[in-house]
């Protein structure tokens, strides 16, 4: 009786869990609005489009480089440091980022918002996800779906309030404040982080092999394993294409969207910022909806499978994207390739732990993450250089499409590993 009232009290309490992990998702994805930011230093302030865009450059490659070493501090010191830390880091870096803004220096910038706040932003990403992976076996894709859709809803709520912010306080206050709001919330959810005890599994679930569980990969072992680099690759392509171009995604709006001719310069002009940071907003809706939408498909038809649709259809709307003139038919496609983008963010960790077993998920996913940090300096670098050299993003959507393409033979190539299947019967580790 005593085992079964503790067991359901920790079905309950994961939940709570969970939800603390979600807010501090919200905070972290706010980093997907970058976009509008730059529009405000680029287009009102005279600031420099490539030098601009590379804080959301460097603060990418931070993050996904940071989410390596958070991974393995989760697995050493456990979840609640390591959140406390990254958002500590996070809330203090986008302050900075503030007084960088307020100076009109770009180190200052870069030091803040790219080091600083990109190092927090990884290590408070990855904790979430691998301590949800261990409190619900059952439910890996839908839980972590859940928990990363936090993540592309951030943008939402910043592009729903920024341009009033930026346009009331200024800019570098619009910094302030959000820094400080996200150092108490981040670091407050984070004391609702633990480890579940090693033995605990949910009520009324069992692995399919009976009482035992997955044998889970050492991480060395793991580094060995082509499948690992595999998923490395199949996240770097779609973060790449998808980064790339939700670098870009308020200033495409903003070109395609026609305000009324009667107008006036200055009218028009806050009208193109408006639609968008509308765009960013909305298209930040599904970019969450499609981690809860995709990563819930993949536990019923397979991580495999939902991959290679994600990345056929996403090739096919890449080369429709040159030839849209349509403000509102634009709309409707970020929508969906912002839906791929967080869909694979929510997919990868319940990929890599049907891998490779959830003991040791924190050190094998998080410097997995340093596919994300890769693209992300390499995804939004390609499109501010294609822009600024050639006055157009045709060629940087078309890059897209080929890097899809490659995506797709990559998930067709994958399958599990054969020695996993070999010893599912000859081992007992805990999950």
């Amino acid at each position: 009786m005593d085992n079964f009232l503790i067991k359901n009290n920790l079905d309950k309490e994961r939940w709570w869990i969970a939800m603390a992990a979600i807010i501090i998702q919200l905070c972290l994805g706010t980093i997907y609005a970058w976009s509008i930011v730059k529009n405000e230093l680029v287009v009102n302030q005279g600031w420099e489009e490539v030098a601009t865009s590379l804080t959301f450059m460097i603060s990418l490659g931070i993050t996904g480089f940071a989410a390596a070493i958070g991974g393995n501090l989760v697995d050493k010191k456990g979840p609640k440091f390591v959140a406390t830390l990254g958002g500590i880091l996070f809330g203090s870096g986008t302050i900075i980022a503030g007084f960088g803004i307020h100076l009109h220096n770009f180190f200052v910038l870069y030091i803040g918002y790219g080091l600083i706040a990109g190092l927090g932003n990884g290590f408070a990403y990855v904790t979430p996800i691998a301590t949800l992976i261990r409190w619900f076996p059952d439910k890996r894709g839908l839980v972590t779906g859940l928990a990363v859709m936090g993540f592309g809803a951030g943008s939402f709520f910043i592009g729903l309030i920024a341009p009033s912010f930026i346009l009331n306080l200024g800019i570098s206050n619009t910094f302030y404040v959000w820094g400080v709001t996200f150092l108490i919330l981040i670091v407050l959810s984070a004391q609702l982080l633990i480890d579940p005890p090693r033995t605990w599994l949910p009520h009324n679930f069992s692995y399919p092999t009976g009482a035992k569980c997955p044998v889970s990969y050492s991480f060395k072992n793991a580094l060995h394993a082509s499948q690992w680099w595999i998923l490395w690759a199949i996240l770097f392509v779609n973060v790449s294409a998808g980064l790339g171009f939700i670098s870009q995604l308020s200033s495409i709006a903003r070109d395609l969207y026609n305000p009324l001719n009667n107008l006036s310069a200055q009218e028009i002009a806050i009208a193109k910022d408006n639609a968008g940071a509308f765009v960013v907003a909305i298209a930040a809706i599904f970019n969450g909806l499609g981690r809860l939408f995709w990563s819930w498909l993949s536990d019923i038809f397979g991580r495999k499978q939902i991959f290679s649709t994600m990345f056929l259809t996403q090739a096919v709307l890449y080369l429709i994207v040159p030839h849209i003139s349509n403000y509102y038919f634009f709309l409707v496609i970020a929508c969906y390739l912002l839906s791929c983008l967080g869909g694979g963010f929510a997919t990868m960790p319940a990929f890599t732990a049907d891998t490779f077993g959830s003991l040791n998920i924190g050190r094998i996913y998080g410097t997995m993450l340093t596919a994300w940090g890769s693209a992300g300096v390499i995804g939004p670098f390609i499109f501010s250089w294609i822009k600024d050299n050639t006055a157009s993003y045709n060629n940087a959507l078309y890059a897209a499409t080929i890097l899809l393409v490659l995506g797709f033979i990559l998930t067709r190539m994958y399958h599990i590993p054969r020695n996993i299947e070999s010893m599912m019967d000859d081992q007992n580790l805990n999950p």
